[in-house]
């Protein structure tokens, strides 16, 4: 509730324009700013080529520009596809992790109910054995064993 008077204060007191405009503002700035980068960084290159025309000659210079370009595009490429196992398993767990949570709050939400009743204690009795049953065989189990073809 606390969070809500803050929020409906800040929108009262103008404070919510205020840091819309800042971002704005940030926003425009950086966006000049990585234009001027992007220039700076094209006229560089483009001196690079320039020198390097007049030092080797302007098919040598093309050549190595062209091959040192399609360098870093597939150097991009191989990263990011290295990279890609990694991000799909770290969406995998976090994936997890929400559902997880999701469980446990569905589970709560419905135990008050589940415990008004004459056989509610059953029935939240009877799949926690279960579960605590199953811990309890995987822990004593070693990796092998678990493994129904693996014949010793």
């Amino acid at each position: 509730m606390g969070m809500l008077a803050s929020l409906i204060t800040g929108l009262a007191s103008g404070e919510t324009v205020a840091a819309m405009r800042r971002a704005r503002t940030a926003a425009m700035v950086y966006l000049l700013a990585g234009i001027a980068a992007l220039c700076g960084v094209g006229f560089l290159i483009g001196a690079a080529y320039i020198w390097m025309a007049n030092r080797y000659g302007s098919q040598v210079a093309a050549l190595s520009f062209g091959a040192g370009f399609l360098v870093i595009a597939g150097l991009i490429l191989l990263i990011y596809q290295i990279a890609k196992g990694s991000r799909v398993r770290r969406r995998a767990e976090r994936r997890k992790a929400d559902m997880t949570a999701i469980g446990v709050t569905a589970a709560l939400a419905v135990l008050p109910t589940l415990l008004k009743g004459k056989s509610g204690l059953g029935i939240i009795l009877g799949p926690a054995a279960a579960l605590v049953a199953y811990a309890i065989y995987r822990e004593n189990t070693k990796p092998g064993d678990r493994d129904p073809g693996n014949l010793r």
